[in-house]
């Protein structure tokens, strides 16, 4: 059973930066497309960046430029980061850590694709 635990949200001011973490088990890191997620109250939840199994990581044009996604795998640890930079207002949402099964090219930038997620990390912007 995969589980994912979303850690490092918080609240920042507009150009601000954070880090948001997510411990992995229960699964082989080298099988599972890995990708965060975000939803904004009142708003469907959307897809943001993603680690396809190939190593090439994509993002939604909202937030290209700004956030990076990566994975460490070193030691046995499967944690997936998503470094924030320069946060605008609009990035305030729940962050959620997703997961699913995948072969290598076709992880797919959409956020009903993933069947695993965590219980999700707030980050609050203020302007």
């Amino acid at each position: 059973q995969v589980q994912l635990v979303e850690s490092g949200g918080g609240s920042v001011q507009a150009g601000g930066s954070l880090r948001l973490a997510c411990v992995a088990s229960g699964y082989l890191y080298n099988s599972y497309c890995m990708g965060w997620l975000r939803q904004a109250p009142g708003k469907q939840r959307e897809w943001v960046a993603q680690l396809d199994l190939d190593g090439t990581t994509s993002y939604a044009d909202s937030v290209k430029g700004r956030f990076t996604i990566s994975q460490d795998n070193a030691n046995n640890k499967n944690i997936l980061y998503l470094q924030m930079n320069s946060l605008k207002p609009e990035d305030t949402a729940m962050y959620y850590c997703a997961a699913r099964r995948g072969t290598a090219g076709n992880c797919y930038d959409s956020s009903v694709w993933y069947n695993y997620c965590g219980q999700g990390t707030q980050v609050t912007v203020s302007s």
